[in-house]
């Protein structure tokens, strides 16, 4: 069955119900919801779907039977016949310059030079196979109960411990709420702080999709400039010093790469605590820092309980797990837990149980340190090829990411687009700023989707279209 098989019977007509049940199951095939080969559930699983008789369903069948829409056989179930389906509405496409053309855009893929993706070739797929086949069978013969909001107690732990260890933050297992990546982290602590028409300080440039959520929470982004230092704080101060939120990327700034000095991380704190405002931190890229040991986390030097932290497994190791994890302040604990349970659960148990064991048999570490070791190597190549033929265009690393800046006249996005066709997809540096007015020009090569032996000629026909634009009357 291609979609799932949803019948609505009216007991009130006179209509039997085996007729009803034939009806509906001609509109499904007809309309292209149930494709050609699709099976259907046998007679007595339907029939105790939608409580009849199981007489009813089997004369159902029959007459779809005799009309040659479905076939049966011992072997193969119950399925509809192959015939041409008469009409499928295709998915309506995106509006253009709409929200949702820009998102599929950017997660569209794989492609060179593509932002927020691991590389593939440094992760253990057939280790983590093995870990997460285990954690299924484990998950299939529990018993059959709701799991804990908060997720795994296994993963959990694993978490503390490693923040404590990389991010120099000491937390207890309680004070961290398993969640389905960074954008269900943002909305459950969005949420559970219930900042609803507040203004919230937002990064600029800063990423866009966090941008939108704090929009769709019925907040109002005021975007702060990023300097050297990251974000500049006192130009909060000025600007909206009544904000109730800030988000911030403090390790690596998304997207220009600078570390949040400790002079602007007190001041940023101060701030919080003197206002009662919350501070968000997107540890973007978390350990994934290429030139020295990376910069400790916020929340590590946060004594007054302002700073939500929330992480994800996406850009160490694959954002297909869609997992993540909001660490909170004790005090908030309860509070999150509740919205967790109501309006944000966790993924699943196994992914997290594979997770936990992975992490915990030494697994993630050596997997960070051997990715550390092929992306500053594939930064390199990149740069060094970039030096030699990138004339007249300023390159700069910008996290996990070369950046390539253009006058503001230069379309980067049409850039963009015209490179799709070639398998590469670079990320527009216009995108990320608030407004068109303020916006720069530029080019965002992703490293982690850079490899060595494709970087030649990936940046020779990146150049080649970036200097035809240049060349354009």
């Amino acid at each position: 069955m291609t979609k799932p098989l949803e019948l609505q019977l009216d007991r009130t007509t006179k209509t039997p119900l085996a007729d009803q049940i034939c009806i509906g199951i001609t509109k499904a095939i007809e309309s292209g919801v149930l494709a050609a080969g699709a099976r259907l559930p046998s007679w007595v699983d339907l029939a105790v779907q939608l409580g009849v008789a199981r007489g009813t369903v089997r004369s159902a069948y029959d007459k779809l039977s005799a009309a040659q829409l479905i076939v049966a056989s011992r072997a193969a179930g119950t399925r509809v016949t192959e015939r041409p389906i008469l009409s499928v509405p295709p998915d309506p496409a995106p509006e253009a310059g709409s929200f949702m053309e820009t998102y599929l855009e950017m997660i569209s893929g794989p492609a060179i030079f593509q932002m927020g993706v691991p590389a593939k070739e440094t992760f253990p797929a057939t280790l983590f196979a093995r870990i997460r086949s285990h954690a299924v069978r484990a998950e299939a013969s529990a018993p059959p109960l709701y799991p804990d909001p908060r997720g795994e107690l296994e993963l959990r732990r694993e978490i503390a411990a490693y923040l404590a260890i990389a991010r120099g933050i000491e937390c207890s297992p309680s004070q961290i709420l398993i969640t389905g990546g960074f954008a269900s982290g943002l909305g459950l602590a969005l949420r559970a702080l219930g900042l609803e028409g507040r203004k919230v300080w937002m990064e600029d440039p800063g990423f866009p999709f966090t941008r939108r959520g704090l929009e769709l929470a019925s907040l109002l982004p005021i975007p702060i400039p990023v300097d050297s230092e990251g974000i500049d704080v006192d130009y909060g101060l000025r600007c909206a010093p009544d904000a109730g939120l800030a988000v911030v990327t403090p390790g690596q700034q998304a997207p220009l790469g600078a570390t949040l000095s400790l002079s602007r991380r007190l001041r940023l704190l101060e701030w919080a605590a003197q206002e009662g405002a919350w501070v968000i931190e997107d540890d973007y890229l978390s350990e994934l820092q290429l030139k020295g040991r990376a910069a400790p986390a916020l929340a590590s030097v946060d004594r007054t309980g302002r700073v939500i932290h929330i992480g994800s497994f996406s850009k160490t190791i694959s954002p297909t797990l869609r997992l993540g994890f909001v660490l909170v302040p004790q005090r908030l604990a309860s509070r999150f837990v509740e919205v967790a349970a109501c309006l944000a659960p966790p993924p699943g148990p196994s992914v997290q149980i594979a997770i936990a064991e992975f992490i915990s048999e030494g697994h993630y570490l050596r997997h960070l340190r051997r990715t550390k070791r092929a992306y500053a190597a594939q930064r390199d190549a990149l740069l060094r090829h970039l030096g030699t033929c990138a004339n007249e265009i300023a390159v700069t690393t910008a996290g996990l990411a070369a950046l390539l800046r253009f006058t503001d006249s230069m379309p980067d996005v049409a850039i963009v687009r015209e490179t799709l066709a070639f398998g590469l997809a670079p990320s527009p540096l216009s995108v990320w700023y608030a407004s068109p007015s303020s916006a720069q020009s530029g080019l965002l090569l992703g490293i982690a989707t850079s490899p060595q032996q494709y970087v030649a000629k990936s940046c020779d026909r990146l150049l080649e279209i970036i200097y035809r634009f240049t060349s354009s009357p």
